[in-house]
Order: structure tokens, then sequence, then C-alpha cells
């Protein structure tokens, strides 16, 4: 397993945790993990989905925002769900600018 991979796997599980305990410095840590895998995980023939699939869960944790407040009347699953997709969005969007730097250093060589 690369270590790309094994970052990634790592990230999810410390986005699920921070779901349920609030450490402030898991932010922080998700960041990183985020560009590790964004500078060892994703290559050049991966970058084009890799980028559709980061905006696409980018624009979907933004979108199911509005039902944090009716999933909450449901045993609290709201605001748990909200601070996953949350702590997933830290991740993502570090490897997304990374990958969409170099992916903008490869256009520019052409």
């Amino acid at each position: 397993m690369k270590i790309g991979s094994i970052a990634f796997l790592a990230g999810l599980a410390v986005a699920v945790i921070g779901g349920f305990i609030e450490v402030s410095w898991f932010p922080l840590l998700l960041v990183v993990v985020g560009l590790v895998v964004g500078l060892l995980n994703v290559s050049g023939s991966e970058t084009k989905g890799f980028l559709i699939a980061c905006i696409a869960f980018l624009m979907a944790s933004t979108a199911i925002y509005p039902l944090e407040n009716a999933l909450n009347d449901f045993a609290g699953l709201g605001s748990i769900i909200g601070s996953i997709m949350y702590n997933i969005g830290y991740m993502v969007g570090a490897a997304t600018l990374i990958v969409a730097i170099k992916a903008l250093f490869e256009m520019s060589k052409d």
C-alpha cells in the first residue's frame, strides 16, 4: 500500500472521529494529510477525475448544510454528519489545491 493511500484512509478515520469529538488541531492535521495525499496519491492520469470528484464532493457538502437542522431533530445526527463532511472537506480541499497547482504546471509546459 502506498503512503498516499494510507494517508487518505487515516484522514478519513480522523474526519469521522472528529465528527464525534471536537479536537482543536484536527482541521490542521486534515489539511496536512490532504497536502500529502495531493502530492503522493494522485498521478497525472488521475488528475482530471480527481478534480471533478473533489468539486462534486465540495458542492455536495455545501448542499447538505440545510439538512443539518432537519437531521438534528433525529437523534442529533445533523451536527455529526455536518462535522464529518466539514472535516473531510479540509482534507479534500487541501488535496485539490495541490493537484490543481500540479495540473496548472503541467499545462504550462506545453
